[in-house]
């Protein structure tokens, strides 16, 4: 990956939190219950996977920076979200997700060539890299920002 595509997902990555919170904009609580289609996450069910992705997620990044060849092990999103309370306020969710995100855009920009090229192993993928993460998290709220807005589309249809 060249400079200027890794500089524009890690800016991607660092806008994730505010298309987040402009498709939440005005949500009222009908709308954070909706779903697009039968078994999709509602929004409030959808901020509290970003917030558990999101602190995953930096964890494995800071885990490959400081060790050699860390293990990344992958986790249920499903079991998270049918076991820790989906159904709760999301403010603190929000919080969480905006700080994670923030926390690590700080470390990303200030990351060399040779830090990006670090890496271990997925316990589902296989070989993973900073970049390959990057490439993951860079469009991960962009996309679950799309699925709100589908959902409260629904609501308003």
């Amino acid at each position: 990956m060249d400079r200027q595509t890794r500089d524009t997902l890690i800016a991607q990555y660092g806008d994730g939190f505010r298309v987040v919170s402009d498709a939440l904009d005005g949500v009222t609580e009908a709308e954070l219950e909706a779903r697009e289609a039968p078994g999709e996450w509602s929004p409030r069910q959808v901020v509290h996977h970003l917030a558990d992705s999101e602190m995953t997620s930096a964890i494995r990044l800071r885990r490959m920076l400081v060790e050699d060849a860390p293990l990344i092990k992958g986790y249920d999103q499903e079991e998270f979200a049918a076991r820790l309370h989906y159904d709760r306020p999301i403010h603190a969710s929000l919080a969480a997700f905006k700080a994670a995100r923030e926390t690590t855009s700080e470390i990303m920009v200030r990351m060399t060539d040779a830090d990006w090229q670090r890496g271990g192993s997925h316990t589902e993928s296989g070989h993973y890299t900073a970049l390959g993460w990057l490439e993951i998290y860079a469009v991960h709220a962009h996309e679950h920002a799309d699925q709100i807005r589908r959902a409260r589309a629904r609501v308003a249809s």
